[in-house]
């Protein structure tokens, strides 16, 4: 795992300053501290920080080809690179390491643009063809790794792993979007291809993009998509055998490295999964790290415990106390832009953790998304059942008015906490899903910013994401569409960036089997009837997983990785989200009414309404702000406060 940088000119030959590159480098040196080289052309510069795992002694980079015209530096991992090997050397190619990095460079000889379609992996790379004065960049299918990039007012094209790189160039501009402060504000992260700043953006998954010197820059490229087909007429018998062996198979290219390789172990199906197909494959006792928690309603180490036990696991726990929030600060740094899953802090911790012991990680992250592992997905189902009993332009009136009359129970038994439910019923299937995943929604989003500021989004609403990416679904099915939407939103802006931000903090890299696309493109073809059956979420996964696991682990509930907000907003935190929440820092940008703000401090810490995830939110934005100052150039570029 590694971390890119670069200038590219793209219309002419101009020399670039090496000081420059070298902050742009030296400002991710966590994503790669073994190794660090700058490589310089008229007209180029690549920058490169490794973190050695596979040909160790010869995988510098930037890599080059036979002849040196073409050079490649990448960030991940191409599982299948030995398989493309002994295809490429039958093509006339001579390989001089034994990195998976330099498939990627007689790849783009042999196949040019087409050549991302082979490569089955976690990759974010950019190539220099000198020959044909082509720069190309590509992103991997399900947005693993990451990839940011400006193109400047004269031409200067910059890219780099994470968004600190990029804003140590002066030219960069860093406004802030508004555009994309409403898609935090409901999503919890700035969504692709947007970043927070106008000037930067993201390379979209399964994007590459083709500039050739001297052109037009032509827009990025969608070299795949997941069909969610629905007609594979398999059995459960087949579908679960085969799901064990297509589970093996991916377990497997992810245990290829040449240095300590581990898992973590939550107690959660997915990463209990992982490691007892991972104890299949290995001769050795699989390394395994979990977090425990102080309070027990957070707790899951117990599960965790019989998964080590049963398969004589090297495990190792640390205990994270339930006031673990010195964190706040140290996130802001870490994502460069406004993110508010709190989820991050024991990630970061088992992150912290897992380094100590091995280099290489196997997590479970995917899961959800692909087996229909979420809580929402059967509350969106089972609304999805009464909103088709009932057309919509009645819907619509009857259940707007119960929703707006209703009142917010956040205190009530579950079953008197119908407002959310009655607002759902008056909307469409998208709009509702969208509804029941805002961590602010729309009406708390029109009371949070201000006048002006609603002005300047023009109308912009972040439903626009989820719209954009349900019209590529082709699909009706009520469970697909969501998943569909997830795979392109959830899953990359919040739970992707959460872990590589989080183990590249600490040089650990991160390998995700159930993210798979051959996984990813076979699941997609199954009946949703396999994934959710009645109540019962993950379905298949479950029951293929039965031999290999406890019931107690399989069935038991879905608790997650969470953190008491709530309780530390009303008690040790309740100063300082006071001072964050309602201090200068925000009130000089303009978005925020005040009042509001005020409203969800008073309104929480009296115990009134739990506002916890709202609040989080709000501290998380006001984190980033302060970050910002302090992170980049020497840049007379306009402040964050200007928008």
């Amino acid at each position: 795992m590694c971390g890119i940088a670069g200038l590219f000119d793209t219309r002419g030959r101009r020399d670039f300053d090496r000081a420059l590159m070298q902050r742009m480098n030296d400002i991710q040196y966590h994503r790669g501290p073994d190794e660090g080289d700058l490589y310089f052309e008229p007209g180029l510069a690549f920058g490169h920080r490794r973190l050695s795992i596979i040909d160790i002694s010869t995988g510098q980079q930037p890599l080059f080809n036979e002849d040196g015209s073409v050079a490649v530096v990448f960030n991940g991992e191409i599982y299948n690179f030995q398989e493309l090997v002994p295809e490429l050397e039958a093509l006339g190619h001579v390989f001089h390491t034994r990195s998976d990095t330099e498939v990627i460079v007689h790849a783009w000889e042999s196949w040019g643009e087409d050549c991302v379609t082979r490569f089955r992996g976690m990759f974010a790379f950019v190539l220099w063809d000198r020959n044909q004065q082509t720069l190309f960049m590509a992103r991997d299918r399900l947005g693993v790794k990451p990839l940011h990039y400006a193109i400047l007012d004269d031409g200067t094209l910059i890219f780099g792993s994470e968004l600190k790189v990029l804003m140590q160039h002066p030219g960069l501009d860093r406004r802030i979007d508004p555009l994309a402060v409403e898609e935090y504000f409901a999503l919890g992260y700035v969504a692709e291809p947007r970043t927070i700043f106008k000037g930067a953006r993201k390379l979209q998954p399964a994007e590459s993009l083709c500039i050739r010197r001297g052109q037009a820059i032509p827009a990025p490229r969608c070299y795949w998509d997941v069909r969610f087909s629905l007609d594979n007429p398999v059995s459960l018998a087949e579908a679960t055998g085969e799901l064990t062996e297509r589970l093996r198979e991916s377990v497997r290219l992810r245990m290829i490295a040449e240095v300590p390789l581990g898992a973590f172990l939550s107690g959660g199906v997915d990463s209990s999964a992982v490691v007892a197909t991972m104890a299949g494959l290995s001769e050795e006792p699989v390394n395994t790290c979990s977090i425990a928690f102080d309070d027990p309603k957070f707790n899951e180490s117990e599960f965790a415990q019989m998964v080590a036990d049963r398969y004589r696991t090297r495990h190792f726990v640390e205990t994270v106390k339930s006031d673990d929030f010195d964190l706040i600060d140290t996130l802001a740094a870490l994502y460069d832009e406004p993110y508010a899953d709190s989820s991050a802090i024991p990630t970061y911790r088992v992150c912290q953790l897992a380094r100590k012991q091995v280099t290489v990680a196997l997590s479970g992250d995917g899961g959800d998304e692909s087996f229909g592992g979420y809580r929402r997905y059967r509350m969106h189902l089972m609304e999805e059942r009464m909103r088709s009993a009932m057309p919509h332009g009645v819907r619509r009136p009857v259940f707007g008015l119960l929703g707006r009359l209703y009142p917010k129970a956040d205190w009530a038994p579950r079953v008197f906490r119908a407002k959310t439910t009655f607002q759902a019923l008056a909307r469409d299937s998208v709009q509702a899903y969208f509804h029941s995943v805002s961590i602010l929604r729309d009406e708390m989003r029109r009371s949070l910013f201000s006048t002006d500021f609603r002005r300047q989004l023009g109308g912009y609403n972040a439903i626009e994401v989820f719209r954009r990416h349900a019209d590529q679904a082709q699909t009706d099915d009520a469970l697909a569409l969501i998943q569909y939407i997830d795979l392109k939103t959830y899953l990359v802006g919040d739970i992707n960036t959460k872990v590589d931000r989080a183990s590249m903090a600490h040089s650990l890299e991160v390998r995700e089997p159930l993210m798979d696309h051959k996984l990813v493109e076979w699941l997609a073809t199954l009946p949703s009837g396999l994934k959710i059956k009645g109540q019962e979420g993950k379905y298949l996964f479950k029951k293929a997983m039965e031999p290999l696991l406890p019931n107690d682990v399989l069935y038991r509930p879905k608790m997650g990785f969470s953190v008491p907000l709530a309780r530390w907003f009303r008690g040790p935190l309740k100063q300082r989200v006071r001072d964050a929440v309602l201090g200068d820092t925000l009130a000089a940008t303009g978005i925020f009414n005040r009042n509001y703000l005020q409203h969800l401090v008073d309104a929480h810490q009296s115990g009134a309404r739990d506002y916890s995830a709202s609040l989080w939110t709000v501290l998380m934005f006001e984190a980033f702000l302060r970050n910002e100052g302090s992170v980049g150039s020497d840049s007379t570029a306009p402040r964050i406060n200007r928008v």
